[in-house]
This record gives structure tokens, sequence and C-alpha cells, in this order.
């Protein structure tokens, strides 16, 4: 087993450096993580195979469920100290709790929930996880579909 020196590997010290924030933030707004111009999404949450502008290969990224754990991290710190505040300031009844913060947490989870993919598919992209590290060899192994041992 070979030991971690903390120094890059050659192959890893020559690929050109990604800016993660510019990546995420190109990801945020749902565009390319590479080149910011073409659109990340093809669809509410399916993001497409290859950028339209810069034919950057997208189809790599594997955002499974992380985005909905950030999502209703960011949700969970927006409305709770909301609710408090409401309830602390004005002690309304349960009713009104749930026609306020019901559809508001739901509207803010739809409306970050896209967003927030991109930022993580970006970060994917600027990091050269999954396959988009052009050094990487795709496991054909992985992609077959799972088959039952029927014997």
């Amino acid at each position: 087993m070979s030991e971690w020196t903390g120094q890059a590997s050659e192959a890893t010290a020559a690929r050109p450096r990604r800016s993660p924030w510019n990546a995420m933030a190109r990801g945020f707004l749902c565009r390319c993580p590479a080149c910011g111009k073409g659109r990340a999404f093809n669809g509410y949450l399916t993001v497409v195979d290859r950028c339209e502008a810069c034919g950057e290969d997208l189809s790599h990224q594997r955002a499974d469920d992380a985005p909905p754990y950030f999502t209703i991290m960011a949700v969970g710190h927006i409305i709770v100290p909301l609710i408090l505040i409401v309830e602390t300031a004005f002690h309304p009844s349960n009713f009104v709790h749930l026609v306020i913060w019901l559809p508001l947490t739901l509207i803010l989870t739809l409306a970050l929930l896209r967003p927030i993919k991109g930022a993580v598919v970006g970060l994917q992209w600027a990091l050269y996880m999954h396959g988009f590290d052009p050094d990487h060899v795709p496991d054909e192994d992985a992609k077959a579909p799972w088959q039952p041992d029927l014997s």
C-alpha cells in the first residue's frame, strides 16, 4: 500500500486548475460550469448530456442525493428562524402557521433545488470528479444493468 505524500501526482499536477467558486456560481445560475453560456438543464432537474455552447460533456455528473440534502439545510436555515420570529412576535394559531409556512417551504424548496443541483454539478466538474477527469477510464461493469443470479 502506498503512503500519501501530500504531493499531487504528475497527471494531477498537469491538469489546468478549475475554479470551484466560478464553476459553482455558473452551475447555480443553471449554466454550463465550463463556459457559463450553455444551459445546464434540459427540464427541471435533468442535466444536459453536452453543453450546446462549448460541447463540454456533462453526462458524467453524479449529483444524486446531495442537492436535496443541501436544499433541506438551506430552506431549514431560512424558514425556522422566520417561524420563531413570527411566533415570538405575534403568537398566531397553528392554522395560521400551517397556511404561511407550508406553502413558503414548498415554494422555496422547489425554487432552490435546481440551482443547488447546478452548483453541485459545477463543483464536480471543477474538482475533476467522476468522469469529468480527462484521464478517467470508464468502468464498463458499472454501466451494465444488475442481473440477478437465478441459477
